[in-house]
Order: C-alpha cells, then sequence, then structure tokens
C-alpha cells in the first residue's frame, strides 16, 4: 500500500554523515568521518558525582517537566560566557535551551522560512544546516568564500539582486567542513551588508573555544546594531554531546518566535540534563576542562597536518586549522572523493566526501577530516592509507 506523505519529504534524503557512521562502528574502521569529540576526555567521575548532588538536593524538580525556555540557572550562566568571550550584551531571558544547536538550526527554518525562500551561505557549508533548512522548502545561494570567510562584496552583489533573502547562515570561526576562520573586517562587513538589507545572520558558533592558537574573534553579533544576528551555541563539543543542550541567542522578540515553535515540537529540553550541566558549572571548572580538550586536539591536528605534508601527494593541498575539529582537502579536479572513499573504505578508513556540504552540488573532489576522535596511532595509521589512496588515483 503507498501512503501519501507531506511534499517536503521528497527533497529529504539520509545524511551522509551519519551513514557513514553506520560504518564506522566496526573497530576496525579508522575514522575520520564524524564530527566527534574525544570520549576519553568526557569526566564521567564528575558526571557521576553530580547526577547523584542533584538527584539528593532536588530529585523532584530534576524529574519534572521545566520551562520551554529552560532552567534558569544555566540560560544566566550562558549569558555571562558569551559576553565575556564574545562581546556581546545578551540577558537570560534572550537565551533558548535547545536540543543541541541542530534543533536550534530547526526551529530557525520554521521561524522565518517560507517556501522558495532563499538561504545565503558559505561555500561549502554545514551538510546538517543544509539539511534542517532544506525541509522547508527554500533556495540556498552559496556566497563565494575564501580563506578569510565570505568576501562582502559577493555578499553585497547577491542581496542587491536576489528577492526573498530571509537568512544569512555563517559559521565564522573553525568552520565547518573546512576549518577556516573569518578575519575581523570580514565578521564587520558581512554585518553591515545585512543590517542594511536587513536580513537575519544565523551566527553557529559550535567550535569557537576549541583554539589552538592565536586571539580569540569577537562574535558577528558584536557588530549588530539593529537585533539581526541570531547567535547558535552548544555544550556538545566543549562538554558531552549525548546531553543533547545548545542554545539559541537573540534579541527577546526573535527569541519568543523560537519558544513558541519549540513548544509545538517538544515543549521543552531533558530538565535533569540541564540541571547537571548547571551543577557541574557551579561545582568544577569549565575551562580547565576545555583546556584539556583544546591540548589533545592541538596535539591530533599538528599530527594530521604533519602526515598529510609528509604523505599525500604535490597536487593534495589542504587547509591549516587553528582550531576546532575539521580540516578540508581539495583533490585534482578530475578525481571524485566518492570514488576515493570506496577504497579507502576497503583499507577501513573512512572519511566525508565534500560534495554533500555544497547545497547546489558540484566541488566532488574534495573531502572533510575530523581529527578530534582518533588517538594518535590511528591517526598516523589511517592517514597513511589515505595517502596511498589517493597516490593510486593520481598515478
Amino acid at each position: 500500500m503507498e501512503f501519501k506523505f507531506a511534499n517536503r519529504m521528497a527533497q529529504l534524503k539520509a545524511s551522509e554523515i551519519r551513514e557513514i557512521l553506520k560504518v564506522t562502528e566496526r573497530p576496525e574502521v579508522i575514522s575520520f568521518a564524524g564530527g566527534l569529540p574525544a570520549p576519553e576526555l568526557f569526566p564521567i567521575k564528575e558526571i557521576m558525582a553530580v547526577n547523584k548532588i542533584v538527584l539528593e538536593e532536588n530529585g523532584t524538580k530534576a524529574l519534572q517537566y521545566t520551562t520551554t525556555e529552560g532552567f534558569a540557572p544555566l540560560r544566566e550562566w550562558i549569558a555571562q560566557r558569551m559576553n565575556k568571550g564574545l562581546g556581546t550584551g545578551f540577558e537570560a531571558d534572550e537565551i533558548l535551551l535547545t536540543h543541541g544547536s541542530q534543533q536550534a538550526l530547526d526551529l530557525s527554518g520554521k521561524v522565518f522560512l517560507n517556501e522558495g525562500d532563499v538561504v545565503l551561505c558559505e561555500s561549502p557549508t554545514y551538510l546538517a544546516a543544509i539539511s534542517a533548512f532544506k525541509a522547508y522548502s527554500c533556495e540556498f545561494i552559496e556566497v563565494p568564500t575564501d580563506d578569510e570567510g565570505m568576501i562582502p562584496e559577493e555578499l553585497e552583489k547577491i542581496l542587491e539582486n536576489t528577492k526573498n533573502v530571509k537568512l544569512i547562515y555563517t559559521i565564522p570561526d573553525f568552520q565547518n567542513p573546512t576549518g577556516r576562520t573569518w578575519s575581523l573586517e570580514r565578521r564587520e562587513l558581512v554585518v553591515k551588508a545585512a543590517m542594511k538589507h536587513e536580513v537575519i545572520i544565523i551566527e553557529d558558533n559550535p567550535y569557537g573555544e576549541l583554539r589552538f592558537e592565536g586571539d580569540a574573534m569577537p562574535s558577528l553579533k558584536s557588530f549588530d546594531e539593529i537585533g539581526c544576528v541570531i547567535c547558535l551555541g552548544t555544550f556538545s563539543k566543549i562538554f558531552c554531546p549525548g546531553y543533547r543542550i545548545g542554545w539559541v541567542a537573540g534579541d527577546k522578540g526573535i527569541i519568543s518566535k523560537y519558544v513558541l515553535v519549540k513548544q509545538g515540537a517538544d515543549l521543552q529540553c531533558n530538565t535533569i540534563a540541564q540541571m547537571e550541566i548547571a551543577k557541574y558549572l557551579e561545582l568544577y571548572s569549565i575551562d580547565d576542562h576545555i583546556s584539556k580538550i583544546r591540548s589533545v586536539y592541538k596535539i591530533r591536528r599538528d599530527l594530521a597536518v604533519k602526515i598529510m605534508e609528509d604523505e599525500f601527494p604535490e597536487t593534495v593541498t589542504f587547509t591549516r586549522p587553528k582550531g576546532g575539529l575539521f580540516a578540508w582537502v581539495e583533490l585534482p579536479p578530475n578525481i571524485n572523493a566518492r570514488d576515493v572513499l570506496e577504497k579507502s573504505l576497503k583499507k577501513n578508513v573512512a572519511f566525508v566526501p565534500g560534495g554533500s556540504f555544497f547545497p547546489n552540488g558540484g566541488r566532488e573532489n574534495t573531502l572533510r577530516l575530523n581529527f578530534s576522535n582518533m588517538p594518535e596511532d590511528r591517526i598516523v595509521e589511517g592517514l597513511k592509507r589515505l595517502a596511498g589512496v589517493l597516490r593510486e588515483f593520481i598515478s
């Protein structure tokens, strides 16, 4: 029997990353595919202690429904953290807790996008953001992008000549998938363009605190004079992804719309997860924990870059990210990364082909590598195996 599904289902397909991750569950596979944190860095003992304290002190509250907006002490902490580190001026009631920043992307689509509306994004951009927005029947225009971020002159041309632009989606710090970071000048000029044309910017920042070198950069929001920048954040990359707690921050009038659509989606986030994170932040130093993560990821970044420099063919180029989780690799134009993946999987090495990060297709000669999840010995072995496959294709 054939059932009639919503029209939007025709536009959706399984996440390529999630499908590849099914393969990487095999222990013999060396995976550079997912954006997974290093599990050995999860503060399990501290979380066990926090869980006990929360249940003993506030068990009936922790196991009960809570407000859609989220646990107030945690929202207050997030506002203060963003204001101190990113140059923003948020108050707690301008923060909505979400099930990871991925839910914030979905809610953004619900709040802003009608069928046929246009989303501007970097080229390439985050695959799961493409999937989230595509469910609302939007169109994508890729803004020409270089190592400093979106090119403001190109963005201005698009804004001047395109109808129904509703959102500009950005990841200015250690971008997924390229690992690139926007310059200060680009941040300011892009926000100026958005203010001029009264277009919303979604500033996604899951990796900003994972900087290995250089000075922290201000948020796009710090240049916003009209309330057009909405900030997304998450505890997934700096704490534990299994809690699935992220947030969206913006002016009160905008956040009130997000609250309405979240009520229709799931009512609220997990109460005990919110309270456990808040208690951890009260009792332990998140800065010490993030410092430990950064030190491990820097070692793995340095090692991955060295192996690629030593082993990859000269015609293969790649980024050298100053933070985050990813490096971006470009192959000669005649080589399809999906073909490379097929052969690499036979050698038990996985990565994500880059074509899916371009919402309008193309650029199949690219791929994304994650360096945070695998231990150092497997990074070396995996990248050497991949280099061997690349040499086969290029020769």
